[in-house]
């Protein structure tokens, strides 16, 4: 499902405009982004967890060459479904 069949399927359920499940949608993805990206995480109970995992800098090497790489740290964004979509899943 890409994001106009969310919007698409939300405005369907929802019994809403096309445009009102866009805004809507995109509301939700800003909301999480920013809360991320200021440290902090989104608990969903039932649905899942969004937290920010930081990745240590580490060694890589080039497939082609051989060479060594140095992989910088970062911060990257981490989902865990909960126990009621683990459910719904299974």
């Amino acid at each position: 499902m890409n994001k106009n069949e969310l919007v698409s399927a939300v405005a369907d359920k929802a019994g809403i405009s096309k445009n009102d499940a866009a805004s809507a949608v995109d509301a939700l993805f800003d909301v999480i982004q920013t809360e991320l990206k200021n440290g902090g995480d989104i608990r969903l109970v039932g649905f899942g967890n969004f937290t920010v995992s930081r990745r240590e800098a580490s060694k890589g090497r080039n497939p082609s060459t051989g060479a060594e790489v140095d992989i910088p740290a970062r911060n990257v964004p981490k989902f865990t479904a909960g126990k009621g979509l683990k459910d719904a899943v299974n």
